[in-house]
């Protein structure tokens, strides 16, 4: 019977040095090779790349964005609003209770600045408007009916009556009669409108750090009866004037007030709570919201009706109101010192100084006159060829050590 042929010397020495290689990469300490050049405008550019991002991570990453916080944004808020002041019109006096719509005081409010009013709506048969498409009729043959326009008043008869005013006849329809353009009158409640006081209460809170505050100051329980905002002064008393609030974002009032728009009031609690709380105060900005520069959907406005029994019959007031809507929006963002983010954003900035050498080392292997050299110097080269100890009876436990020469004697003091 055979016996197995011994392994091949060159593939056991070969094993042993793969072996002794795994253990060195793992046990030993490694280092990069240094290499000065002395060339004065790639040193140049060198320091101004390390500077330029040392500039950039100090300035901008650790002064300006305080990467050096945590940070919480949006927090968690509360709006109080409450409207004050009387207008009048052609007609009547108007207080709060009348121009103040939802009247709970929320973050979303409206102030009606100007009415078109259709009173004694009752159910019946009447002229369609004329601005309701295809209404516009010469004989009950132009009618339809039982036809239901969606953008109409109500439910076509079939007959080609008269309209309110002038020679014109539209299809009658079934439904609360007169329709609003046949009957409506405009009231302009707007003259006393820039004088009216909004109070907007704000508290805020950061649940990670536990912060809370408040943009009302903490004084006697009379202060806020004998105050208005001031950003200097009296920037803890939130209550704004109407016509204040319209001026701030650009507007005009008296426009604003015949055709209605929607105004934010922005209020953003920017906080850095490595500083005391006294630090952390509210910034309010204001702008329009809705698309003015749009005809078609400019302005801004809505209807309710008030139904009431005149005789046994249902009878209700249509009103269609146009106002101011102010919307109150909370932003913020707090920070506080924490150690990780820290030690990323200085590991990172370490890290990024390196960008100067990668640049450099490109410029040398590019565009340099003694590129070669500096490529001799930077990376050595080693020609892999048979082992001198197979075949001879040496022993392959000690395999000889290879240096590679740089064929550049000279060195990098050419460059």
């Amino acid at each position: 019977m055979a016996s197995a042929e011994p392994e091949p010397p060159a593939r056991t020495g070969a094993a042993r040095r793969l072996a002794r290689g795994c253990w060195s990469a793992f046990w030993d300490y490694e280092t990069p090779k240094v290499i000065v050049v002395k060339n004065r405008h790639l040193g140049v550019v060198y320091r101004a790349v390390q500077l330029l991002i040392l500039l950039y991570f100090v300035w901008y990453v650790f002064i300006v964005q305080k990467s050096y916080q945590d940070t919480e944004s949006g927090p968690e808020s509360s709006i109080i609003t409450k409207v004050k002041g009387i207008s009048t019109s052609e007609h009547k006096v108007w207080d709060v209770e009348e121009y103040v719509r939802p009247p709970e005081g929320g973050s979303v409010f409206s102030i009606i600045t100007r009415i078109e009013v259709t009173p004694s709506q009752a159910l019946g048969t009447c002229p369609e408007s004329i601005r309701v498409s295809n209404s516009s009729c010469n004989s009950d043959k132009d009618c339809v009916a039982g036809e239901l326009d969606m953008l109409g008043n109500g439910l076509r008869t079939g007959r080609c009556v008269p309209y309110y005013y002038g020679s014109s006849k539209t299809c009658e329809v079934s439904g609360w009669c007169p329709v609003e353009d046949g009957a409506s009158v405009s009231q302009f409640l707007g003259k006393m409108a820039p004088n009216f006081t909004v109070l907007i209460k704000n508290s805020i809170h950061y649940p990670k750090f536990q912060f809370s505050k408040s943009n009302i100051a903490s004084k006697k329980d009379d202060y806020l009866r004998h105050c208005t905002f001031d950003e200097v002064s009296n920037l803890y008393c939130p209550i704004f004037k109407l016509g204040f609030i319209v001026e701030q974002a650009g507007e005009n009032f008296t426009e604003l007030a015949h055709k209605g728009g929607v105004i934010g009031v922005i209020i953003n609690w920017h906080c850095d709570l490595d500083l005391s709380a006294s630090q952390c105060n509210p910034k309010y900005s204001f702008r329009r919201l809705d698309p003015k520069h749009v005809p078609a959907s400019s302005g801004y406005n809505f209807r309710f009706a008030k139904y009431y029994k005149v005789n046994g019959t249902t009878v209700r007031t249509l009103t269609k109101a146009y106002g101011i809507r102010i919307d109150v929006i909370v932003h913020g963002q707090a920070g506080k010192f924490s150690l990780i983010p820290t030690i990323i954003n200085v590991a990172t900035a370490l890290t990024s100084i390196g960008v100067g050498s990668f640049l450099c080392d490109w410029i040398l292997l590019t565009f340099m006159n003694k590129n070669k050299v500096y490529s001799h110097k930077k990376f050595d080269k080693m020609v892999d060829g048979p082992d001198p100890t197979v075949g001879q009876g040496l022993s392959t436990s000690e395999p000889p050590q290879q240096d590679s020469v740089p064929t550049d004697q000279k060195g990098l003091a050419q460059l």
